[in-house]
């Protein structure tokens, strides 16, 4: 068989050519053709460099692609998806913290005839505040969406080629790869490992990007969001109407009263920031129906030593450059 590895980069300068040299001793082991396929995604140091350079010392079994900007990881995974060729694929960072030491196990796994192996990360080692944020986000999130997110699941998987050709005919622009995992389903196997420190460089998920990451992940396979705010204005309307009616007795009973500010202006306020609240939740649906509508194309590739992943039926480049 032919195994794929494909890794998205960023500013992985530092790492590279450490994690290179490790993934290479794993596989030389393993009674298995591969190729190496990274996607660098924009990186503004030199990433690209380094991958001349390995794809320089590794024909054959190198293959690299390059954006033209910085379009973001969902895109990179797309772009190495569609430029692997194996009979398997496995998506790994190439920042270590996916141990290279298990794709023998998952490969073990897959011989047994299951399209997803995934690898769960353990909580081992992590901060109790953000452990504890993090199971609360997965219950409550699977409460919403209409498949399965599971705390510690992430990107590390090997997928066979059903399941890559299944993920390539799924067309949306915005994506959110757990969710399309869980969402094309197969026979699926986890197994937990411990997660590894990073070798060098930072890590890219800062507080800003984890919450951006978190209301994709609640926004992507759902539309109960909407529906919670047909409920909350139902519900509104009827507090409404049942204040409306005491209003009413009480001034037939005792008259008419000065009528309290505070609380007029507390009512005004709550609505209002209710309004508002789910008018960017309208807004947020509408902006990723804005973005399918356009139909651009996920990145844009700017080198590579190989041909450049086709792009989807969908996809349109604009003349000159190449579109994945």
């Amino acid at each position: 068989m032919k195994l794929s590895i494909v890794v998205p980069c960023y500013n992985e300068e530092a790492v590279l050519s450490h994690f290179d040299a490790t993934i290479r001793a794993v596989l030389a082991g393993l009674a298995v053709e591969y190729e190496l396929c990274y996607v660098d995604d924009g990186s503004a140091d030199g990433t690209l460099a380094r991958l001349r350079s390995l794809a320089q010392q590794h024909r054959g079994t190198t293959r690299y692609l390059s954006f033209s900007r910085n379009f973001g990881k969902e895109p990179a995974i797309l772009a190495g998806l569609r430029a692997a060729d194996g009979d398997a694929v496995i998506l790994m960072d190439a920042d270590l913290q996916h141990p290279p030491a298990l794709i023998e196990k998952m490969l073990d796994l897959y011989q047994l005839g299951h399209d997803q192996v995934v690898a769960k990360r353990t909580r081992h080692g992590d901060r109790r505040l953000r452990s504890a944020l993090s199971r609360l986000y997965y219950r409550a999130v699977n409460r919403w969406v209409d498949v399965e997110l599971t705390d510690g699941v992430g990107d590390f998987r090997l997928l066979s080629r059903t399941a890559v050709d299944a993920l390539l005919s799924l067309p949306e622009y915005n994506r959110f790869s757990k969710g399309l995992f869980s969402w094309i389903g197969f026979d699926t196997v986890t197994f937990d490992y411990r997660n590894a420190a990073r070798e060098a460089g930072e890590t890219k998920w800062h507080l800003g990007a984890l919450v951006n990451y978190g209301i994709d992940g609640m926004l992507s396979f759902n539309c109960r969001p909407l529906r919670l705010a047909i409920y909350a204005g139902l519900g509104l309307a009827s507090l409404a109407a049942l204040y409306t009616l005491w209003i009413i007795g009480a001034a037939l009973v005792g008259g008419v009263t000065a009528p309290g500010y505070v609380t007029l202006v507390a009512i005004i306020v709550g609505l209002g920031g209710l309004q508002m609240v789910m008018l960017g939740l309208i807004g947020e649906y509408i902006g990723r129906i804005y973005y399918e509508a356009k139909r651009r194309p996920h990145f844009l590739v700017k080198e590579s030593n190989t041909a450049a992943p086709a792009p989807a039926p969908a996809d349109a480049a604009p003349a000159g450059s190449r579109a994945g």
